[in-house]
């Protein structure tokens, strides 16, 4: 019965997120639903001792990754950064390979820090412009677009700024470059498969005699091809973001050890801070800050017209989707202290592979929270401690653990109800049915690659 329970509690969640309910309120709703089914007396305090205390623990460590991701990736766009970048891509591999070319747009930016949302705005008009010239069908976009953002430079490529790839280091004391070889190896299987099954989608098409298609709703206008920052300019603060981040890293546990102490004025104990935790994080908001200052040096009139609107836009963004995946951390929190998760903890322990059991347990809650950040989260709070025993036990880095359950959180995260994939198909003007299906293929690759890597490992090390 407590199994069922939580399954009715997780049904309810993915349920009303599918309906396209917030989460935000339909979190603790679900979350207490299942507490009052197993003990209605424990509702109040698992509210504020468990619920709120998480979330709240979650917002502190992350938002400011969110802000200032969301900041950074505003400011790229209003310089006109996004667009010479699309440009010179474009340039580089030619229109005539529209898919190729709107992936690695879309990778070159993730990996520069942008959000995931903002380059779903920013790359869709470019992407239909290229797709109508090439006579490719529109309902391919979204799919194209997915794997180049959702995917490999997410949460597998070694550095990545995303939040995917942040939240490991808390739990494993790791940074963001853990096992880079593995997250390479990865990275070359999702991008190698993703295009060859988007081509073979575009040669299906090819010989129905489909091309892009006509009655599109929310077609972008036409291009005006107004003078744009020179590529190099362009590039410089994703640049910047990727080897602070990595310069940052190594330099703050040098600076401040593992742990640091400070007296305030007036307070009779010190403050402690465990660097080791958060050294990671610290080094992620350094470099962003330092990319948005040097987008504001780079093109300060351009961006200073539209700044005050356009950072409102991205706080507004940032608070949205930290809330989300808050909510979704202290839902995650109450029901791992039911009994019923217990029932599903106890069942995961039976995969005898570490790497396998949290790459199951992982890309699972992402699933069903339809976020990969909450999923994650979720999943490392309840079982981290677990996952590295077994990893000790079996002599197994921390480093792969990272690189196992950040690529996990990327895979089945992307269902229907996932908060970006609604995103963008209304940002392309395209349904479920249309599109999905697409989607839905990439999420399935990038879930392979997970195992793909595990056995990378097994066979060749980290």
């Amino acid at each position: 019965m407590s199994f069922f329970v939580v399954l009715l509690s997780l049904a309810l969640l993915m349920f009303v997120a599918y309906r396209g309910f917030s989460v935000i309120l339909f979190a603790p709703v679900a979350a207490l639903l299942a507490v009052f089914l197993t003990d209605p007396s424990l509702v109040p305090p698992m509210f504020s001792s468990v619920f709120m205390d998480k979330m709240v623990g979650f917002i502190k460590l992350y938002f400011p990754v969110f802000l200032l991701g969301a900041v950074f990736g505003k400011v790229i766009e209003l310089s006109g950064f996004s667009k010479s970048i699309v440009a010179m891509v474009i340039r580089l591999v030619g229109r005539e390979r529209a898919m190729l070319a709107i992936v690695l747009v879309c990778a070159v930016l993730t990996y520069g820090g942008v959000s995931l949302f903002v380059v779903v705005f920013a790359v869709y008009p470019f992407a239909a412009e290229m797709f109508r010239q090439g006579d490719i069908p529109k309902r391919l976009i979204p799919g194209t677009i997915a794997l180049g953002a959702f995917t490999f430079t997410m949460d597998a490529l070694p550095g990545s700024p995303q939040i995917q790839n942040i939240i490991p280091t808390a739990f494993f004391q790791t940074d963001t470059w853990a096992a880079p070889w593995l997250g390479v190896t990865g990275s070359v299987f999702i991008l190698a498969v993703g295009l060859s099954y988007l081509e073979w989608r575009r040669r299906q098409a090819v010989a129905k005699g489909e091309g892009y298609g006509d009655g599109h709703s929310n077609e972008p206008e036409a291009f005006t091809h107004e003078k744009l920052p020179h590529p190099l300019v362009a590039l410089l603060p994703l640049l910047l973001v990727g080897v602070l981040n990595k310069v940052f890293t190594i330099l703050i546990p040098e600076f401040y050890g593992k742990s640091h102490s400070m007296t305030l004025a007036g307070a009779t104990k010190p403050v402690a801070t465990e660097v080791s935790k958060v050294a990671a994080i610290w080094a992620v908001e350094a470099a962003l800050l330092i990319g948005i200052l040097s987008v504001l040096l780079l093109a300060y009139k351009t961006v200073s017209k539209r700044f005050a609107e356009g950072s409102k836009a991205a706080i507004s963004g940032s608070l949205l989707a930290s809330m989300n995946t808050a909510s979704e951390y202290g839902f995650g929190a109450v029901i791992a202290g039911l009994p019923g998760f217990l029932v599903v903890a106890e069942s995961l322990k039976h995969v005898p592979n570490p790497l396998i059991n949290e790459a199951i347990a992982v890309t699972t809650l992402a699933g069903i929270t339809g976020s990969a950040s909450g999923g994650m989260s979720i999943a490392l709070a309840a079982m981290s401690d677990t996952f590295i025993q077994a990893a000790h036990a079996a002599d197994i880095p921390l480093e792969v653990l990272h690189r196992v359950a950040s690529m996990a959180s990327g895979g089945m995260d992307t269902l229907p109800h996932n908060g970006a994939v609604i995103t963008l198909l209304a940002v392309c003007g395209l349904t479920h049915r249309v599109s999905y299906g697409d989607v839905f293929a990439v999420t399935c690759i990038k879930t392979m690659a997970v195992f793909v890597v595990i056995a990378t490992y097994y066979m060749f090390g980290a």
